[in-house]
């Protein structure tokens, strides 16, 4: 199989980051734009005509694939359809080892993508066959505008004047494709699951819910999907709802946290994807989740943990203990979020998009300036460099431009390497990985002989019990953690020993 030429990879995976396709189905429809481009040159057949695509459809019925991969076949090619029209270029094919180019206009004009059947058909074949002749040799794999008609084949400009009317007025390439592949791939019952988990993303980002929560509920979405055997979402019903529940909390025998979590993705991708009313699902009972004790460090135990750890993991450490931070709170924290001068920093899009401030430790403010002088020294290494900048939130980047490459916005605990962009030159510096951080401090914890499951969100569990324990309100707690209700931080009651009377006297007596 013929590889795919680099520059028409090159705008695809470009195409594929603009239509917000997942990162995990992106080889997915690479794989399917290099068999498509492998079949048109094995047939002999421009990659960018009607037939082809009825041809391809075809093809991968006849070797039994499933209807939702032929969806998905269909859905890269006609990304490859709409690259070639939105960068108005010559679109290529691969045939007999070299690359043929196509004129995306030309090739999907009813009148030159069938010659002989309408208007003047010998021009039309003529044209048909210069705009897929490969360019001479030495020249780009995009038709330059060079390999336009000789003066022999400028003389017919009368009757290919008609033609180009035509080629105006045609359909675009997504219009085409879907004429192309409404008797092949859409004539039998589609497949819809995969606009489902489109939907699912879309509705997710328009709520702002976390990364997280949309790679959650995609994942039971895909488990609900095999459990009804790949059933139609329009078929759904909430008998199958209750018979996936059964089934999780007999037979699974999931926990009640993870038996939630797929009744609440459920109800999402039901109310806000399928335009369905849940209702009552008779016959199931929401787990109920016992009281969770959190497991708390002592003092003397936080210090051996930190002690064990050495840069760039010793001073998230700290601050994950000393302010009480959630591991992504910490490790996603900016230069301009840490204000040194006055001791705050600024937690921005925490939970539930919360942002609050917290006192800095002052025992960390020299540790903290001197990690502001490295940040800086590197983003001017970068600079020098030619760097991209950093990630933005959202899309922050299009409303200002030099955002991403001002030391406001560059990551506190930056990563050691820059990440290249698929489909892109550009190199840009992501923060400190998480996993990373989790490895070492597991290190550190077994090192330090602690029998506890220590984790990274343990620290924090310990920060508000060493509050606590220092007879600090429930209420300012509250505020510092970011809680939404003081029945959460309530849990701290019992991870450490109640110093209070237990004998009720009046105030009168004290």
């Amino acid at each position: 199989m013929l590889p795919v030429p680099p520059d028409v990879l090159l705008r695809y995976d470009k195409a594929l980051s603009q239509q917000d396709i997942p990162a995990y189905q992106q080889p997915h429809y690479r794989r399917w734009l290099r068999f498509y481009l492998d079949f048109c040159g094995r047939f002999d057949l421009p990659a960018l005509e009607r037939e082809s695509v009825r041809g391809f459809i075809r093809k991968l019925q006849e070797k039994g694939q499933p209807e939702w991969m032929r969806k998905q076949a269909v859905d890269a090619v006609r990304l490859y359809f709409l690259q070639g029209a939105d960068q108005g270029e010559a679109a290529c094919r691969v045939r007999s080892g070299r690359t043929a180019c196509v004129q995306p206009s030309a090739a999907l004009d009813p009148a030159v993508a069938r010659p002989g059947k309408s208007g003047s058909s010998r021009e039309d074949h003529e044209r048909a066959r210069l705009a897929s002749r490969p360019c001479a040799a030495g020249r780009d794999a995009v038709r330059p505008s060079s390999c336009a008609p000789t003066t022999r084949e400028a003389g017919r400009g009368a009757a290919a004047n008609g033609s180009e009317k035509a080629a105006a007025s045609a359909p675009g390439p997504a219009d085409s494709l879907v004429s192309a592949t409404a008797d092949s791939a859409t004539a039998s019952v589609p497949n819809d699951w995969e606009e489902l988990y489109k939907r699912l993303g879309e509705a997710i980002k328009i709520r702002h819910y976390s990364g997280k929560t949309l790679k959650s509920y995609r994942s039971w979405a895909r488990k609900f999907q095999g459990f009804t055997r790949n059933k139609p979402p329009t078929g759904l019903t909430v008998g199958d709802v209750k018979a996936f529940l059964t089934h999780l909390a007999v037979d699974r025998r999931v926990s009640a946290s993870s038996q939630n979590q797929a009744f609440n993705a459920l109800l999402f991708v039901f109310r806000h994807v399928l335009g369905k009313e849940f209702g009552q699902v008779e016959g199931v009972v929401r787990a109920k989740r016992r009281p969770y004790v959190p497991v708390v460090l002592s003092r003397e135990e936080v210090k051996r943990v930190i002690d064990r750890l050495a840069p760039p993991f010793d001073l998230p450490t700290k601050l994950l203990y000393g302010c009480g931070l959630r591991l992504f709170e910490c490790l996603k924290l900016r230069v301009q979020d840490v204000n040194l001068e006055i001791g705050v920093l600024t937690v921005h899009d925490g939970k539930g998009q919360k942002d609050r401030t917290l006192p800095l430790p002052q025992t960390l403010i020299p540790a903290l300036r001197a990690q502001l002088d490295s940040v800086a020294s590197v983003h001017h290494a970068d600079l020098a460099a030619g760097y991209s900048g950093t990630f933005l939130p959202n899309r922050y980047e299009q409303k200002s431009k030099s955002a991403a490459r001002e030391l406001a916005w560059q990551w506190f605990f930056p990563a050691a390497k820059l990440t290249a962009i698929p489909g892109t030159t550009e190199r840009r510096r992501y923060h400190l990985h998480e996993t990373a951080l989790q490895k070492a401090l597991k290190v550190a914890v077994q090192e330090a002989a602690i029998p506890k499951r220590a984790t990274a969100h343990t620290l924090r569990h310990s920060y508000a019990s060493h509050l606590l324990q220092a007879n600090y309100d429930i209420r300012t707690i509250q505020e510092l953690l970011g809680h939404s209700s003081v029945k959460t931080t309530m849990i701290y009651t019992h991870t450490v020993p109640s110093v209070t009377t237990k004998e009720a006297r009046s105030p009168l007596d004290f």
